[in-house]
């Protein structure tokens, strides 16, 4: 999958929301593009967190970050500030563009009684 680029003027209506969340720490304007990024990458493809380009950064540190903001509700209130400008189209993530995996649709573990995937090993059982 191709990599996400916020425009620069997306990215100046982002960092002045963030700058106006009171305690949330911010740091350097480039570093938290780059998250920002890699957490619309992420969005956007359906990956697991370990497979995130490395041009975001270490994919455990964008994931605890990311988690710690969704912890705050930031994600939620992004979404909610940006909903209605059509500029910021990339902070509308809908089910057409999230990949979910099938558990997330209520299809059982692999294993389990009446799932698809196989059941025990017959040679583990044998006495």
């Amino acid at each position: 999958m191709s990599s996400v680029k916020l425009s620069p003027e997306q990215w100046a209506k982002m960092l002045e929301f963030l700058r106006g969340c009171a305690g949330l720490y911010v740091g350097q304007a480039a570093a938290c593009q780059r998250f920002i990024e890699g957490v619309l990458w992420m969005s956007r493809s359906g990956a697991q967190w370990r497979l995130l380009p490395a041009e975001y950064g270490n994919w455990n540190s964008v994931y605890q970050r990311f988690a710690r903001w969704a912890d705050r509700g930031l994600w939620r209130q992004m979404h909610q500030c940006f909903a209605d400008d059509p500029d910021m189209e990339y902070l509308s993530i809908d089910s057409t563009v999230v990949r979910a995996h099938p558990c997330a649709a209520g299809a059982p573990p692999k294993g389990w009684a009446g799932s698809p995937g196989p059941g025990p090993k017959p040679w583990r059982f044998q006495h």
